[in-house]
C-alpha cells in the first residue's frame, strides 16, 4: 500500500529546490534527529569518493524523501541498519539482473521495477532525478555508491511502510 502520493512528492521536490543553504542544514539537523541512519548512508558517500556534487544528488534524494514522508502523515519507524542491510542486498540482487543490458531493455526494467513498487512515486522521482542529473548510467565507481545509497534509502522507505514490515 502506497503512503506517499504524488502529491507529497511533489510538494517535496517544490520546497527542496526552494531551500538554501541554511534551510538544508537544518533539514540535515531533523533527519538526524529522526532517521539517523538514512542521514548516515548519505553523508558515508565521501569516504566512497563521491564529490560534493554527487552527495549533493543523494543528499536531494533524501530531503525530498524526508519532506514526502512527514507530509504522508504516517509515522515512520526508526529505519535500522539492518533494515538497510537487508535493503541494499535486494536492490543490489536486482542492479546484477539488470547490469549490462541495452538502454531499450534497462528502461524497461526501470519501468517495471516503479510500477511494482511499494511507493512508486517516490521511486519515480528519484530515477528522474538521477537522469536529470546525469547519473542514471553510474559510470564511475562513485556513481555507483550515489545511486546505490539514494535507491537503497527509497527501498528502506517503502519496506518500514508496509504493513509486513512490523
Amino acid at each position: 500500500m502506497t503512503r506517499i502520493a504524488q502529491a507529497h512528492v511533489a510538494e517535496a521536490v517544490r520546497a527542496v529546490e526552494r531551500m538554501n543553504a541554511q534551510a538544508q542544514v537544518r533539514l540535515g539537523d531533523e533527519i538526524f534527529a529522526h532517521q539517523p541512519n538514512l542521514l548516515g548512508s548519505v553523508v558515508v558517500l565521501r569516504r566512497m569518493g563521491a564529490s560534493d556534487a554527487q552527495i549533493g544528488i543523494a543528499l536531494h534524494v533524501l530531503f525530498v524523501a524526508w519532506l514526502a514522508m512527514k507530509a504522508s502523515g504516517h509515522r515512520w519507524p526508526v529505519i535500522s541498519e539492518d533494515n538497510q542491510d537487508l535493503c541494499m542486498q535486494r536492490l543490489t540482487a536486482r542492479m546484477r539482473f539488470v547490469e549490462g543490458l541495452s538502454p531499450e531493455l534497462l528502461q524497461q526494467a526501470v519501468a517495471q521495477h516503479i510500477s511494482e513498487h511499494a511507493e512508486p512515486q517516490l521511486l519515480a522521482s528519484t530515477y528522474g532525478h538521477f537522469r536529470e542529473s546525469g547519473m542514471l548510467g553510474a559510470r564511475t565507481e562513485a556513481e555507483k555508491y550515489v545511486l546505490l545509497a539514494a535507491l537503497n534509502l527509497v527501498e528502506c522507505i517503502a519496506f518500514t511502510a508496509a504493513p509486513t514490515a512490523r
